[in-house]
């Protein structure tokens, strides 16, 4: 990186050592050179670039975390699924840890990933899959059990890896910067008088570059801001399971609360 830098100022100071002794022996001064437009063209192409490009990286982020919470909540169902042709002790105890892993995973974590931090709720349940399935090595069902918990628990680590930013810091600030460096130097190319529609041209694309900044931002932080990913899915795995338990073991409890953190008893 030093490198870098140290042969760009080079390359800048031998641009103004020929600005200033080359030129005068190959050009007349005649000659008007480059205008403020054309030097601010390619910035303002290179800026546009940028944008386009981060914009397509933050996306694609969003989209896998949205794949990543889906996939968790199809792990979770077939989890279900599987109890479900367990003794009747034994799928209550899973169905009802999945229904409380759910919850913890909505009250719990969710919040937390819009920081994104994990919560240790969701892994109280996790640890009581594990205890059940010990109890389950000679039945037929225990290889499927494991195999979709440990689904789950990949796609629950492949959420959490997702919630945190994709674009670093420094990035940020440097389509900040080029984005301001931008609007300023299209400022500088509008006449100075008669300019009305041309004033409105820079609100606009002002408008326009300012919002796929923001959106930029908020994008890659898929479980904050505005545009965030629900835990929709998730969600809807919790009602069906609740609804099978209610149905086969109408009015018991559960081993949690609404939050899904567990209950005395």
């Amino acid at each position: 990186m030093i490198t870098m830098i140290a042969v760009v100022a080079v390359a800048l100071l031998g641009s103004f050592a020929a600005n200033r002794y080359l030129r005068p022996r190959v050009v007349s001064d005649e000659d008007p050179g480059m205008s403020v437009r054309e030097l601010i063209g390619p910035m303002q192409t290179l800026t546009v670039l940028l944008l386009a490009f981060v914009l397509a990286t933050s996306a694609a982020s969003y989209s896998k975390a949205d794949d990543a919470a889906r996939a968790e909540a199809h792990a979770l169902d077939h989890l279900a699924e599987v109890a479900s042709y367990l003794p009747e002790s034994h799928r209550a105890r899973l169905q009802s840890g999945v229904v409380c892993y759910a919850r913890a995973v909505r009250h719990m974590e969710w919040p937390t990933m819009a920081n994104g931090r994990s919560s240790s709720g969701p892994g109280v349940w996790s640890a009581d899959f594990r205890r059940t399935f010990r109890e389950l090595r000679a039945d037929q069902s225990f290889g499927m059990l494991v195999a979709a918990d440990e689904n789950r628990s990949a796609e629950r680590q492949q959420r959490l890896a997702q919630a945190s930013p994709t674009i670093p810091g420094p990035i940020m600030w440097f389509l900040l910067t080029a984005l301001a460096l931008t609007i300023l130097g299209l400022g500088v190319s509008i006449p100075h008088r008669n300019n009305g529609a041309q004033l409105a041209a820079l609100t606009v694309i002002t408008a326009l570059l300012t919002s796929a900044l923001v959106m930029i931002y908020t994008i890659d932080r898929p479980f904050a801001g505005f545009i965030h990913i629900a835990p929709t899915a998730i969600h809807e795995i919790e009602r069906e399971t609740l609804h099978d338990l209610a149905a086969a073991r109408p009015g018991a409890p559960l081993p949690c609360d609404d939050s899904g953190r567990r209950t005395a008893g």
